[in-house]
């Protein structure tokens, strides 16, 4: 019985400390990614398209892209796409993705980041940051979830908000008065800037 009871707990204790390593990987993950987005930010002498270029392969690798879009699309609108409209929509919520977090990245001056301690959400990591310029203090919590091979983000808040709910209400609104074809075509619009 004692041999039991001692087996159970060393495999919590490994569990526990399984679940350290992940938080304490995950952030240190997001930390240099972060790190090297402001490196390329502060850089005088890179003009701001190749910024642009090398900020986007920073953080691709980072984010799982494909799941947002099906996350933000739902469930209800997702599963009975065909193939060919759910890969032309995942590649034009990939741009705006990316477009979006460009031009928020634009605004950058000398604002730095405060990690806070993760926090494990079922089997999910979220890492909760500030953003912290002179006058502003700005929330974040990036979601983590662990991939076949790596952990990706899946879902950013800003503020309390959720990335992945808002696309999801901007479409289910749309979807509600059109069909996907016209969701497709308003995505491949151009936008302002």
């Amino acid at each position: 019985m004692k041999q039991l009871l001692y087996a159970a707990l060393s495999l919590l204790i490994l569990t526990q400390s399984a679940v350290a390593d992940d938080k304490s990987d995950v952030q240190a993950l997001l930390k240099s990614n972060l790190d090297a987005v402001i490196s390329v930010l502060e850089d005088k002498e890179v003009d701001q398209q190749a910024k642009n270029e090398k900020v986007i392969e920073i953080v691709t690798p980072l984010f799982d892209f494909s799941l947002m879009a099906k996350l933000s699309l739902g469930k209800k609108h997702w599963t009975g796409l065909a193939k060919e409209k759910k890969d032309r929509f995942t590649e034009l919520f990939n741009t705006l993705l990316k477009d979006t977090y460009l031009e928020s990245l634009t605004r950058y001056t000398d604002e730095t980041i405060a990690y806070q301690e993760p926090v494990l959400v079922k089997k999910r990591i979220y890492i909760p940051a500030d953003l912290i310029s002179k006058n502003n203090k700005l929330s974040m919590l990036y979601k983590f979830y662990k991939s076949k091979e790596n952990w990706l983000i899946y879902d950013l808040e800003i503020e309390g908000v959720s990335i992945v709910k808002s696309y999801k209400k901007q479409f289910d609104h749309a979807l509600s008065s059109g069909t996907i074809d016209d969701l497709l075509l308003d995505m491949e619009k151009p936008k302002n800037k």
